[in-house]
């Protein structure tokens, strides 16, 4: 079986530390906390170092643009820009991996991510951060390690079956996650996004449920052919957008995806059915490139974690373990 290494948007909140089941001849890799063995991982797999970016989702482009919120979004919630007036925002859209200049339309380059601040007043902010496909590989920080892991000893590995497919034949969400076909967008402006972890609402009148974002562009999901996408400029996506929003604005919905009773919260391998309610938050309206892109983006880490009042996690492993590895790679971002 022929496995393509195809690395989702790094998951990283709570200091989660090695499994203790280890013994005293820990290495001193293992030895770390998970979240910072994560990163070294995805460092190794990218052919790292790479000074100054991002251990995953290193290559990207950030936008400005407004949020206007839908009528019926404070019904679901009393976060702050959920309700009357419009927020400022910031949105960098990405490829996979730690590689700076990997190609757009590569293989490993999916999934897509996007990253959304939306600006409160008081110099207050929330974040949503969320990929290109509906679902993650792992359950937890550990397991999404041992795959990371797993693709790392089998690039050089003469075993049948590798590394990579021994964790694969065991791992059916990891399984599902790589086979899931991944094509190439026409554009980020034609993408869609999924949060795929929950989070708990509470509305003014303190009514609760619990959602994932989805992120849906006005413009419809549109892809590339094989031959298109074999023809594809190495920063088509980037040059792409930058384009489109000199010309007009582009637009997404910000829907939520309800759970109903018995649904999983705390599991990001597993899918929601399609016949779950969904309601509109708001429209996201991009209208340039932030111009000094590059550098503003090396100074930002996004932050699933950064909530308002309204908005809370749930106790995914995955979207708790999200911020500690994310403060590990953006401290190396720095030179800290």
């Amino acid at each position: 079986m022929k496995i393509k290494i195809l690395i989702s948007a790094l998951a990283a909140a709570s200091f989660i530390t090695a499994h203790p089941a280890v013994a005293d001849d820990k290495t001193a890799d293992q030895a770390k906390p998970v979240t910072e063995q994560l990163v070294d991982t995805l460092t190794t797999l990218s052919g790292g170092p790479h000074a100054g970016f991002r251990s995953n989702h290193a290559k990207g482009v950030m936008l400005e643009g407004t949020f206007k919120p839908a009528a019926q979004a404070a019904s679901i919630s009393k976060a702050a820009h959920l309700q009357k007036a419009d927020s400022p925002v910031l949105v960098r859209f990405s490829d996979a991996t730690g590689v700076p200049n990997i190609p757009d339309a590569n293989g490993n380059a999916f999934p897509k991510g996007i990253a959304i601040r939306f600006q409160l007043e008081d110099g207050l902010a929330t974040d949503i951060v969320s990929i290109s496909i509906n679902n993650f590989p792992a359950a937890t920080p550990e397991d999404f390690l041992g795959l990371l892991n797993a693709v790392r000893d089998s690039q050089n590995s003469t075993a049948k079956p590798s590394p990579v497919e021994q964790f694969l034949g065991t791992h059916p969400a990891a399984l599902k996650f790589v086979t899931t076909p991944k094509p190439a967008p026409v554009s980020f402006a034609a993408q869609p996004f999924f949060g795929v972890n929950a989070f708990k609402f509470t509305n003014a009148a303190g009514q609760s449920v619990y959602g994932r974002y989805q992120i849906i562009p006005v413009a419809g999901a549109q892809y590339l052919s094989k031959e298109a996408t074999d023809a594809a400029a190495p920063d088509y996506l980037m040059t792409d957008i930058a384009e489109r929003v000199k010309k007009h604005s582009v637009q997404y919905k910000l829907l939520l995806q309800i759970a109903e009773q018995g649904d999983e919260v705390n599991n990001a391998t597993i899918q929601w059915p399609e016949s779950r309610k969904t309601v509109e938050l708001g429209t996201l309206t991009l209208k340039s490139v932030v111009a000094d892109s590059k550098a503003k983006e090396k100074t930002l880490m996004f932050n699933p974690l950064q909530l308002t009042e309204g908005i809370e996690a749930s106790q995914d492993p995955i979207l708790l373990a999200r911020p500690t590895a994310y403060a590990v790679s953006f401290g190396r971002r720095l030179g800290k």
